[in-house]
């Protein structure tokens, strides 16, 4: 379950408690991005990193799943104007540093780097960290026929957690590609990659992601 982030004595607990269990993988599934947008990729702004190497990644993996089909669902972060600079979204009394994540800004694009297909690919627009409170994206899911979503994005111990969290309560089997997920700090990261592996869902290589989303039948992707 870990390689010894915590320590033995950790890792001893969480086994005993049943933890770590794989995850039953289906036959489809969706990648879903989370708000891999410039805000947040680009270290130039105040809520961004340079993530490069998971936007790399994700591209990836998104290349293929493409030609069985595998539904590609991006997110993004936006606010209006009027949400950025007032007090009605309780989160940015908290982080303030997200008001500049406004509608139609370029810190809310999509990386251009990612592949994304514009009038196929979904985008979904959220106010708060998981990509499913407060949007149509389990709808959007189970419309596609989806049982098993591939979750790549940022950050890993902010959205990509909660999207995780709220995943797996909403039904979804889930697998994060340890290569595909970003974030500002390298301790924050170990811990939600580590917390999600006991007890959300599986964090996976890139490799062995690419192999699942590759070996799905077109078929079967293309009914869903």
């Amino acid at each position: 379950m870990s390689a010894g982030l915590y320590g033995v004595g950790t890792d001893r607990t969480y086994k005993q408690a049943g933890f770590g269990a794989p995850v039953r993988r289906g036959s489809r599934p969706a990648i879903v991005v989370v708000d891999l947008t410039r805000g947040f990729t680009e270290p130039s702004y105040p809520s961004g990193a340079d993530l490069t190497e998971a936007v790399a990644a994700t591209t990836c993996l998104i290349e293929a799943g493409r030609p069985a089909d595998v539904p590609v669902i991006f997110t993004a972060i936006a606010y209006t104007e009027a949400e950025a600079t007032g007090d009605s979204v309780t989160w940015l009394r908290k982080a303030p540093g997200l008001r500049g994540l406004v509608e139609g800004s370029d810190a809310v694009a999509i990386d251009p780097r990612l592949p994304m297909r514009t009038g196929h690919d979904v985008l979904v627009v959220k106010k708060g960290a998981s990509a499913f409170f407060g949007t149509s994206l389990a709808a959007t899911l189970t419309g596609l026929g989806c049982d098993t979503v591939v979750v790549c994005g940022a950050t890993t111990s902010g959205c990509v957690r909660a999207t995780v969290v709220d995943a797996v309560q909403s039904g979804f089997s889930v697998l994060v590609p340890r290569a595909c997920v970003g974030d500002r700090a390298e301790g924050p990261a170990g811990a939600a990659l580590f917390d999600i592996q006991a007890k959300y869902g599986d964090v996976i290589s890139l490799d062995d992601a690419v192999r699942y989303v590759s070996s799905v039948p077109a078929t079967s992707a293309r009914r869903a």
